[in-house]
């Protein structure tokens, strides 16, 4: 086993770096100049030059990556804001906790429900809750998550008013007890989570189902019935547990999803995360904050990947060798 996850550590390092020099060069290959927004349009190359330089933009480019590269992985520095002048470490560590709230609920949240579902509808086959878990999760995996999350917010914000707008937390927060606040928290992140999990919900629903209706037909269930052990223990003792190796492996690969839709999310709920922040640094080409967001989701992906691969091998260990 720790072979198995030093060889992963390895993959993941080398796909690591790999993606922050791809990252730095597009950034840097768009057009416009992140100096344009602190100088008028009609300003004299001189002042143009001299925005440069206290940005850093001066160099060549080479220059500029290796100079981010020792800052990081030496002084553990991820630079200033463009925008904010503000450290973006202190950033991250305000919007982190928020993104890893938000996106570790709704994967617990499409993990229950699509397990519970896809179940359910393995079990009773060919009938009307199966056909209607099926249409509903073709239904949920169409729809992008702008638009259900726009959708959601015109029925259950504006409509029903059951759900706050937008925001982690109310005004008066602060003078909350410690008990309203965590409830006022969790009102306010039902609906991100519905909207972030919902296509997930779907796909894991699917593939549960399929998992379980194949590990149904398994040689140790036909066994088991024919000892007169009861269905229910069946299902969740030998046709689920079967079932749940490749469905760990679906998690790691849907981990770029989640971290990619929480910024959707995020953008449309104004919730205070690691996603919105980003989109507002492209808003304003502020690449520390770009390249700091960029290379923790990454981290957080590549991890999330290797954890499932972890559980996936505990669970079969035929897969150590892969």
């Amino acid at each position: 086993m720790v072979r198995f996850v030093l060889r992963r550590l390895a993959v993941a390092a080398v796909l690591l770096v790999g993606l922050l020099t791809l990252v730095f060069g597009v950034l840097h290959a768009l057009p416009g100049d992140p100096a344009d927004r602190f100088l008028d349009p009609d300003a004299d190359p001189e002042a143009v030059l001299h925005a440069r330089r206290a940005l850093g933009l001066d160099a060549p480019l080479p220059v500029q990556y290796a100079r981010w590269l020792q800052a990081f992985f030496l002084q553990r520095d991820l630079g200033q804001s463009f925008a904010t002048h503000r450290p973006v470490a202190a950033m991250l560590r305000e919007a982190v906790p928020n993104t890893i709230l938000l996106a570790g609920t709704a994967l617990a949240v499409r993990l229950l429900l699509g397990i519970a579902l896809g179940t359910w509808a393995a079990v009773r086959r060919g009938r009307a809750p199966d056909r209607a878990v099926l249409l509903a999760a073709l239904v949920l995996h169409s729809i992008p998550a702008f638009w259900l999350g726009a959708m959601a917010m015109l029925l259950f914000v504006f409509g029903l008013g059951w759900f706050p707008p937008s925001g982690m937390q109310s005004l008066d927060h602060e003078h909350l007890s410690a008990g309203a606040r965590v409830t006022d928290t969790l009102h306010h992140l039902v609906l991100p989570v519905l909207v972030l999990a919902a296509g997930g919900i779907a796909s894991t629903a699917r593939y549960v189902r399929a998992s379980v209706i194949t590990a149904m037909a398994h040689e140790s269930v036909r066994t088991a019935r024919a000892r007169g052990l009861p269905e229910r223990r069946i299902v969740l003792h030998h046709a689920l547990r079967n079932a749940l190796v490749p469905v760990v492996n679906l998690i790691g690969l849907s981990l770029p999803a989640l971290v990619g839709g929480a910024l959707v999310v995020e953008t449309l709920f104004a919730w205070p995360g690691m996603g919105r922040l980003a989109f507002l640094a492209v808003a304003t080409r502020d690449y520390p904050v770009l390249l700091a967001t960029t290379w923790l989701s990454a981290v957080l992906v590549v991890l999330g990947s290797l954890l499932a691969d972890v559980a996936g091998a505990m669970l079969d260990p035929r897969q150590q060798w892969a």
